[in-house]
């Protein structure tokens, strides 16, 4: 799959890492960075390429490691969403800030309909 900065290209990605999670799952392996990686690009996914989306992956002001389970993308969306990112990132060569958040976030709400949009402002003005 090549991998792109739009919208469309993210809906896949977010589709693939559910069909991947299932995969793992049914291969009793840790549904982790590096093991999603191993799956998608097999001996392309070399240690310093884990490492260098792993490095850009933070969630929380904390990075992601390789080996960290990841829960289920349809519930928990932040940080495979930073995973993307990152993965975006590392593959197109260009800076995190360049990976179109929007298109991202929009692509999760059309991958995963019945979930909550990872963007929903919780913070209510008062009239």
């Amino acid at each position: 799959m090549k991998i792109e900065n739009t919208q469309q290209c993210f809906v896949q990605l977010w589709l693939r890492l559910e069909r991947t999670r299932r995969l793992l799952a049914s291969q009793y392996k840790r549904y982790c960075i590096r093991n999603i990686l191993k799956e998608w690009y097999g001996t392309r996914a070399t240690d310093d390429f884990i490492w260098e989306v792993c490095n850009r992956t933070v969630v929380d002001d904390q990075q992601v490691y390789g080996y960290d389970a990841l829960p289920p993308p349809k519930l928990y969306p932040r940080k495979h969403r930073e995973f993307l990112r990152a993965l975006v990132s590392v593959t197109l060569d260009i800076g995190m800030r360049q990976v179109s958040l929007k298109a991202l976030d929009r692509a999760y709400s059309i991958a995963f309909p019945n979930s909550t949009p990872i963007n929903v402002n919780k913070k209510k003005t008062l009239k």
